[in-house]
C-alpha cells in the first residue's frame, strides 16, 4: 500500500484565520482536487489529519463538518479518485487530548486503520504542528507554501522537511 496523509486547511482548502464554518467557505486550492484523484488513480491511498478546534469553540455543528468533507469526496470522485479516511480532532487547545497535532493520535489512527506503519510515510501539512506530528510517528514531514506553508518557512523546518510550492507539486514527485 502506498499511503498519503495530509492536513485539510491549507493544504486541500484555503485557510481562514477566521475558521472555515461553513460549506460557501470551505473553498479548494486551485489544483488540490485534482492531485488527490491522480494520486488515487495512480494507487495511492490518501487520507486527510486535521485540527477542527472550531467545533470545540461552537463555530460550528460537526454537521457542516461533515458536510465539508462529504463534498471534498464528491469533487475527488468527479476527477475519478478516491478520498479515504478523514480524521480530525474536536477539541480545543486546551483540553489536553492525544489527537490535536503536533500531537500524533489521529496519524496513529490513521496508521491502525490502514494497518500499515507510519515510518517513512508522507505527511503534507502547512503548520509546524503537521510537520512535527510527522516526526513524532517517523513519518516524512513535507511542507507546501501555501496556507501558512510560507510563514511556517520562515520561521524554520525540521532537517529533513520536503518543500513544494503546493499539492499538485507533491502529486507531481510521487507520481
Amino acid at each position: 500500500m502506498k499511503l498519503l496523509i495530509l492536513d485539510r486547511d491549507g493544504v486541500i482548502n484555503f485557510d481562514s484565520d477566521a475558521y472555515i464554518k461553513s460549506l460557501s467557505e470551505w473553498i479548494p486550492i486551485p489544483g488540490s482536487v485534482e492531485a488527490i484523484a491522480r494520486l488515487s488513480k495512480a494507487g495511492w491511498t490518501v487520507a486527510v489529519a486535521t485540527n477542527q478546534s472550531g467545533l470545540a469553540r461552537g463555530y460550528y455543528p460537526v454537521e457542516t463538518l461533515d458536510a465539508m468533507h462529504a463534498h471534498l469526496r464528491e469533487l475527488v470522485a468527479e476527477e475519478g479518485g478516491t478520498l479515504g479516511l478523514v480524521v480530525y480532532c474536536p477539541h480545543g487547545p486546551d483540553e489536553g487530548c492525544a489527537c490535536r497535532k503536533p500531537k500524533p493520535g489521529m496519524l496513529v489512527t490513521i496508521g491502525e486503520h490502514y494497518r500499515h506503519p507510519l515510518e517513512g510515510v508522507w505527511f503534507v501539512g502547512d503548520s509546524r504542528s503537521d510537520l512535527d506530528a510527522a516526526l513524532a510517528v517517523g513519518a516524512q514531514p513535507v511542507l507546501v507554501k501555501t496556507g501558512k506553508g510560507e510563514r511556517t518557512l520562515g520561521k524554520g523546518v525540521p532537517a529533513g522537511t520536503l518543500i513544494y510550492d503546493d499539492l499538485a507539486c507533491v502529486a507531481q514527485a510521487l507520481i
